[in-house]
């Protein structure tokens, strides 16, 4: 099958540049570039895409307006192609709480660097935006665009026993955290999160939630203890986010082979936690491609801490919370809107 990409970028180098990356791919067919957003609209109707790569800093209309115009009236997978810098970052962020798929950091430096250190990350984003199909916004956060920003009450935290809280995403996932943290009150049990995201958006990602919840977002560090009413982040490539301890729990980050095809990995967190913390733990999975996570969630359940999965009709993708509903994995099966009251609420029922 040939994924059918259409690049939009504004520099006439960066695109022959990502034609280069691309089109050498054999199941990558490049049938288009566009330079602004204008140009792209009619090259999107005209052509049909299975993936947009855009840029996010561009003359005229920029990445982030266009792609709000995209996902309001042709759903379609897009990848974010963004440079490393403070700004872009957030900018990049933002792309993917509005709906991008995935974002590629363009390295810093020549085009030569580009080309040196790329290692096919982006023609592998491309190829796994193509296996979506057509891309759809979720339904129920499309119905229900004012989702709850109220924190869950306090008091259905207090006396619950669960001491730690483990969530896992993927494609979609960040757009699915913006919805999901900001409900977890400032007092929220410790919770632990793997993103697929770059190492490089990842602190952008943290301080942005930050700025939206009541508890506190930030990078998990290794060897520190986790305290209530704080939200850790993995945020490397190179290690898992692990959990240790007993009556003093603390994050590791422990080098390893991919575990499911990552590092970190949603299922060495939650394997992890299975074992340091048995019933005393929530596990959630939500939306994103493969099935990290899935096995994890299983071992979460068999060790006697609930799970959750989202269920379809809220995931951008429903693919891991499928795998871990498949195993039995998950005790429940919920929309995003309904996720944070069942994981801070003490009663099974």
């Amino acid at each position: 099958m040939t994924t059918r990409v259409l690049i939009v970028d504004d520099s006439a180098t960066m695109r022959a540049l990502l034609s280069r990356l691309l089109g050498s791919e054999p199941d990558i067919e490049v049938i288009g570039t566009a330079a602004d957003a204008m140009e792209a609209r009619g090259m999107i109707r005209e052509l049909n895409p299975d993936v947009v790569t855009l840029d996010i800093e561009m003359p005229g209309m920029n990445g982030l307006e266009f792609l709000d115009k995209i996902m309001r009236l042709r759903p379609m997978p897009v990848v974010i192609v963004s440079g490393v810098t403070k700004r872009n970052c957030e900018t990049t962020i933002r792309a993917l709480e509005l709906g991008a798929v995935d974002c590629y950091a363009k390295p810093d430096g020549s085009v030569n660097a580009l080309l040196e250190n790329d290692g096919g990350d982006l023609a592998r984003m491309v190829r796994s935006a193509g296996r979506i199909g057509r891309w759809r916004a979720p339904e129920a956060l499309q119905q229900q665009d004012r989702v709850q920003r109220q924190t869950i009450a306090v008091s259905t935290v207090n006396g619950v026993g669960t001491r730690l809280i483990a969530i896992g995403a993927s494609t979609g996932g960040v757009e699915a955290l913006h919805h999901l943290l900001p409900a977890f009150p400032e007092n929220c049990p410790p919770t632990l999160i793997v993103q697929h995201i770059s190492a490089a958006f990842a602190p952008a990602m943290a301080d942005r939630l930050n700025q939206r919840c009541a508890a506190t977002v930030q990078l998990a560090e290794p060897g520190i203890p986790l305290q209530e009413g704080h939200i850790y982040i993995a945020g490397g490539n190179e290690r898992h986010m692990v959990v240790s301890g007993t009556e003093k729990l603390v994050t590791r980050a422990v080098p390893g082979d991919l575990v499911s095809g990552h590092r970190p990995s949603i299922d060495a967190l939650f394997e992890s936690v299975a074992k340091a913390l048995g019933p005393a733990a929530v596990g959630i999975l939500l939306t994103g491609m493969g099935q990290d996570g899935a096995r994890g969630l299983l071992a979460m359940r068999k060790a006697g801490g609930r799970t959750i999965a989202q269920d379809e009709a809220t995931s951008t993708v429903y693919g891991m919370p499928r795998a871990a509903a498949d195993i039995g994995a998950a005790e429940k099966i919920l929309p995003l809107p309904r996720i944070a009251e069942r994981a801070l609420a003490g009663a099974r029922a």
